[in-house]
């Protein structure tokens, strides 16, 4: 009986010894996982313009240079009617008034302040889907100093309002790029692509095209270009069987 026990108390032994090492084993061989990442871009045209710019007026009595400006206010719109633009899409922000003063000096040495009158400032913005009138009226808009209105134009922004469905395009055109790599990598190395253990969107980029544009680290966003490219990361991790 006593034979029978220490026997059996060996083989317990053994199997333990043995559920223990492989255990060892599989602890020191980590399950393989490969990284990949994927590349998804999409050039696009804009279809959206924002375009603003200015006009002020000058004064000695703020009257007179509020009536001026309102005369300016008028001819401003009458033009932008008459080129095709809505009276509604024009927006006429709040006005600016500006002291204007100029140094006094006295031998070099300053003296307080000579008052030069009043400048009251008007801008207005225009936000449309068509593209070609805004762009052609932002550059003939200097026709303006034939009606004795002095404007200041600044360069139209551009943006796209399909962005978001062209995102989802193209989180799933990266993702698409990354499994394939994955896929070539683990059969290079003599395995199959495994389960998907994790994934990871990068950084959203815009773009102009043949600008030269570098990205940024938070993610660019350019509004200069009509002519866009789009694109994005995505790192996905696999296992390796």
């Amino acid at each position: 009986m006593k034979h029978l026990t220490a026997v059996i108390f060996g083989f317990a032994i053994v199997i333990a010894a043995y559920f223990l090492g492989n255990a060892y084993v599989k602890r020191a061989q980590p399950p393989h996982i490969i990284s990949v990442t994927g590349l998804g871009n999409e050039d696009f045209t804009s279809d959206l313009i924002v375009w603003e710019g200015s006009f002020s007026a000058n004064n000695y009595e703020l009257k007179l240079a509020f009536e001026e400006l309102n005369r300016e206010k008028e001819i401003v719109k009458d033009y932008l009617v008459s080129k095709g633009i809505e009276a509604s899409k024009i927006i006429f922000n709040s006005v600016q008034t500006i002291e204007k003063v100029d140094n006094k000096y006295d031998n070099g040495n300053y003296v307080g302040t000579v008052f030069k009158g009043y400048q009251l400032l008007q801008s207005i913005q225009i936000e449309s889907t068509d593209v070609p009138m805004i762009e052609q009226i932002s550059r003939e808009i200097t026709e303006l100093l034939n009606k004795g209105v002095q404007f200041s134009s600044a360069p139209p922004r551009y943006y796209y309002t399909g962005l978001a469905d062209l995102k989802i395009e193209m989180i799933s055109k990266a993702t698409e790029d990354a499994r394939l790599r994955a896929e070539k990598i683990a059969a290079n190395a003599g395995g199959t692509l495994g389960d998907l253990v994790s994934a990871q969107m990068g950084v959203f980029q815009i773009t102009g095209q043949n600008s030269g544009e570098s990205f940024s680290w938070d993610g660019a966003y350019n509004t200069a270009s009509k002519n866009k490219t789009a694109s994005i990361t995505m790192r996905l991790e696999y296992h390796v069987d």
